[in-house]
C-alpha cells in the first residue's frame, strides 16, 4: 500500500511541479504527517526532492529529473477504457486524436491488458444526454474551446432568459468546459468574477487579441460542484414560483427529477381553500422549465417569472389553435 502511494506522489511531482505538504495529502487522502515521512522515504531512496520554504513553497523534484516507473496495473489499464468519451471528444475536434491515443495504449499493452481492455468496452458505454433528448447545437464549442487552451479573451453575443430575456454581449475569460447530462457549459470569469454560461446559447463569437492569467487558485471542479449545489439548492435567481394541485404535487419528482423535486417540495406553502399549494422550482432555462412543467398539465399554475408566464401562454395558444373546440 505504502509502495503504491510512493509512486502515486512521485508522480504527483513529476506532472505538477511543485506541490505543498498539504496538496499531496488532499490528493493521496492521507495527512500532512504522512506526506512528510513519505517525502524523506523517497529522498532516502535517492529520489532528487527538495521542499522549498515559504507561503507559496512546496514539495518538488529536481530539474530534468523524471522517473521510469510509469507501468500500468491491469486494474489501471482497464479503469483507462472507462473514461473514454468519443462523442464530446468528436465535438471537441479530439476524436481523431483519442482514437489514435487508444490505438497507440492498445499496442502497448500486453495481451492479458490488452484483453481485459477489450472486455470492458464491449461491456460498458457511456450515453450522456437524457432520454427523448438530442444534445444541443453548440456550433461555436471549438472556438471556445480553442480560447480556452490558448488563454485567449473571448467576446461573445449570448441569449439569456433571466432576470429580463434578450441578446447581451460579454467579454470574457474562459476558465474550464463542463459537459453535464449531455449539455456543455462554459466558465468563464466576467470582470474577474467566475460565471456559467450554456455552450448552445452562444449566438456570436470572436476570439480577441488579449490573453488573460487564469486566477490563481481556481478549480474547476471544486466550482462546478459549488455551482450545482448552489442551483439544486435554489439558492439561485433562476427560480419558477408555481401553484400546485395535489395531484400535480405527486408528480413533481418525474416531472423534475428526484433532486430538484426535493428543493421543490421542501419550498410548499400550507394549502388554499381548493388545495393548492405554493412552491418555487429551480430553472435552468425558459424553455427548459416550460417543457418540463407542461408535462403536468392543468395540475400546475406558473406565476412567476412573467418571462416564462408569457413563454407558456404563447405555447398553450399556439396549441389551442391545433386543437380547436
Amino acid at each position: 500500500m505504502r509502495a503504491s502511494r510512493l509512486l502515486s506522489l512521485l508522480m504527483l511531482l513529476q506532472n505538477r511541479g511543485r506541490m505543498s505538504a498539504t496538496q499531496l495529502a488532499a490528493q493521496l487522502g492521507v495527512t500532512t504527517r504522512t506526506i512528510y515521512r513519505d517525502v524523506e522515504a523517497l529522498a532516502a531512496a535517492g529520489v532528487p526532492v527538495y521542499a522549498e520554504p515559504g507561503p507559496t513553497g512546496g514539495y518538488q523534484l529536481l530539474d530534468g529529473y523524471r522517473t521510469r516507473l510509469t507501468g500500468l496495473t491491469a486494474d489501471e489499464a482497464e479503469s483507462l477504457f472507462l473514461t473514454g468519451l468519443p462523442q464530446p471528444a468528436a465535438e471537441l475536434g479530439l476524436g481523431a486524436q483519442v482514437a489514435v491515443a487508444e490505438l497507440k495504449l492498445m499496442a502497448a499493452l500486453p495481451t492479458p491488458y490488452r484483453d481485459a481492455s477489450m472486455r470492458i468496452r464491449q461491456r460498458f458505454h457511456l450515453d450522456t444526454p437524457g432520454w427523448y433528448r438530442e444534445p444541443d447545437a453548440v456550433p461555436h464549442l471549438l472556438a471556445v474551446a480553442e480560447a480556452l487552451w490558448q488563454d485567449r479573451v473571448i467576446e461573445v453575443r449570448y441569449h439569456r432568459w433571466s432576470p429580463r430575456p434578450g441578446e447581451i454581449t460579454r467579454r470574457l475569460d474562459p476558465l474550464g468546459l463542463v459537459l453535464k447530462a449531455g449539455v456543455w457549459y462554459l466558465v468563464a470569469a466576467e470582470r474577474g468574477q467566475p460565471r456559467t454560461y450554456r455552450v448552445s446559447s452562444i449566438m456570436r463569437l470572436r476570439p480577441l487579441p488579449e490573453h488573460f492569467t487564469r486566477p490563481s487558485g481556481f478549480e474547476l471542479a471544486r466550482f462546478w460542484q459549488e455551482h450545482v449545489e448552489r442551483y439544486e439548492q435554489a439558492d439561485t435567481d433562476e427560480v419558477a414560483v408555481v401553484r400546485l394541485t395535489p395531484n400535480g404535487i405527486k408528480a413533481l419528482p418525474g416531472a423534475l427529477g428526484p433532486k430538484a423535486a426535493r428543493v421543490a417540495l421542501g419550498t410548499l406553502e400550507p394549502a388554499d381553500a381548493n388545495g393548492w399549494q405554493r412552491a418555487t422550482i429551480p430553472m435552468e432555462s425558459v424553455p427548459h422549465a416550460a417543457a418540463t412543467l407542461l408535462r403536468l398539465g392543468a395540475d400546475v399554475q406558473v406565476l412567476s417569472p412573467q418571462h416564462l408566464v408569457t413563454h407558456l401562454t404563447d405555447h398553450v395558444h399556439a396549441l389551442a389553435r391545433l386543437y380547436p373546440a
